[in-house]
């Protein structure tokens, strides 16, 4: 398949890397950045341009690889009618492309990608369709490059998205605050790490619920209230505690656990 990439941030270069190592070519990379479009296009062998109009017209599929914001607005000035465009945006919907060509469509990857962390992880690949024969050829080129590939219309995307970012960005910024706080109180945050792992990978075999731990499902209100106390020169880490330590207590105990805090 021929593949002209518009956009040239984080999934622009994971998706046109894979794309490329598929087998497919990479006719050209469009962005208004031209230090970054030079570079991935040099990365996937291909020439670079910065104007809309200046797309290659002989593109198969066009992937529009931008943010929920630049996707709206490049959508209001991009016309290729009669061309396979799509996005990958999880909060978009589909028709925020109706504009640009009847033939639209997602290819939305669900992970965290970032162009510097090599090599590339894998990552299941939604996708959707507003033609049905469009299907196909999205299908195909989602399964050349991901081993899940699942339909999922804008409701299922967007239900994703939300739970995605809750299980990661939400989950990394905890580990932000819990570096900072290690390296802060001299001791070594790399004897997490075990730790970290453990709690994803235990998450492939049970159920979340089934594996809770800690001090809050105990109700031991003894190491609460000595934790609290450590916490004391850091009231955000504090809050944080108090709020997840109360949800926990309740979720597993019942509302009527009120700690004492």
């Amino acid at each position: 398949m021929q593949i002209a990439i518009i956009g040239s941030g984080n999934v622009a270069t994971v998706l046109g890397s894979k794309m490329r190592e598929a087998g497919h070519r990479i006719l050209q990379v469009v962005s208004r950045q031209e230090t970054h479009a030079a570079r991935l296009a040099e990365e996937l062998g291909c020439p670079y341009a910065m104007r809309w109009e200046d797309l290659h017209p002989e593109g198969d599929l066009y992937l529009v690889a931008l943010s929920d914001e630049a996707v709206q607005a490049a959508a209001s000035q991009l016309r290729l009618p009669g061309k396979l465009v799509v996005h990958t945006a999880g909060a978009v919907a589909r028709e925020a492309l109706a504009a640009v060509s009847e033939h639209h469509g997602v290819l939305y990857p669900l992970q965290s990608l970032r162009k510097e962390i090599r090599p590339f992880p894998a990552f299941p690949l939604l996708i959707d369709a507003h033609l049905p024969e469009d299907l196909h050829p999205i299908r195909t080129l989602a399964r050349s490059i991901s081993e899940q590939v699942s339909e999922a219309d804008d409701r299922t995307r967007l239900q994703l998205h939300l739970s995605a970012i809750i299980v990661n960005n939400f989950s990394n910024y905890l580990f932000v605050m819990a570096e900072e706080r290690c390296r802060k109180e001299g001791v070594d945050f790399s004897l997490l790490l075990p730790l970290i792992r453990e709690t994803a990978d235990r998450l492939s075999r049970y159920a979340p619920g089934d594996v809770q731990t800690g001090p809050a499902i105990r109700g031991d209100l003894g190491t609460i209230t000595r934790h609290l106390a450590l916490l004391s020169e850091y009231p955000d880490l504090a809050e944080m505690y108090r709020w997840f330590t109360t949800r926990i207590m309740r979720h597993y105990g019942g509302p009527e656990i009120h700690p004492p805090f």
